[in-house]
């Protein structure tokens, strides 16, 4: 009987545990992050290029966003909601989000990395179609004005870091036709990937 109820309690723990995201995820074995806080699509507005458009803040203060689960944004006469979403490979595949193509549009992509030390050395790899900006903790640390295809490990941005606690990625992401994708993430100087970092879609 006792093993019996000491087994039915184990099984609940799994259950709320796996049920609830604010204990927070893992990059993958590759260190690619699947899981995201997306808002999207943002109109291009009066930007005439993709590269334009990327150059331009569809969002006050792009750099330094927090947004939660929910949060809203308003965008020309439509309100849009951060949602979180979770990649079936290692990209995130804003038109698989929205359920159908759009063009001619920016999206946006947010995630809170907990480290437990400070990770210093480190490289950044991405892939994007089309063009793509990132933020680290309020920073620009990379911009691609290419319009391409998505491939993985793009680019590379080196002498990267991590600070210890909770840094904040931002992941900008601009559509011209068809396809919208992008793919992110750490490796050391060795090119080994990092996966222990705790990925949650909750600013703390």
């Amino acid at each position: 009987m006792r093993n019996t109820v000491l087994l039915s309690v184990g099984i609940m723990v799994l259950i709320a545990a796996a049920a609830n995201p604010d204990e927070g995820f893992k990059p993958d074995e590759e260190g690619f992050i699947r899981n995201w806080l997306v808002l999207a699509p943002l109109p291009f507005g009066e930007a005439q290029s993709g590269a334009e458009a990327l150059g331009k803040q569809q969002i006050p203060d792009e750099a330094k966003l927090h947004p939660k689960d929910g949060d809203k944004v308003k965008s020309g006469d439509t309100e849009l909601s951060w949602k979180p979403y979770k990649g079936e490979s290692h990209l995130l595949d804003f038109n698989a989000f929205l359920g159908k193509e759009t063009e001619d549009s920016v999206g946006y992509a947010v995630c809170y990395l907990t480290a437990e030390r400070e990770m210093k050395d480190l490289i950044m790899k991405t892939g994007s179609d089309d063009q793509c900006k990132v933020y680290i903790n309020g920073k620009e640390v990379f911009k691609s004005e290419e319009a391409r295809p998505t491939e993985k490990d793009q680019d590379s941005t080196a002498n990267l870091a991590l600070k210890k606690g909770v840094n904040v990625i931002v992941f900008k992401v601009v559509n011209e036709k068809v396809d919208w994708s992008g793919c992110l993430r750490f490796t050391d100087k060795d090119g080994k990937p990092i996966t222990d970092v705790k990925v949650t879609l909750k600013p703390e």
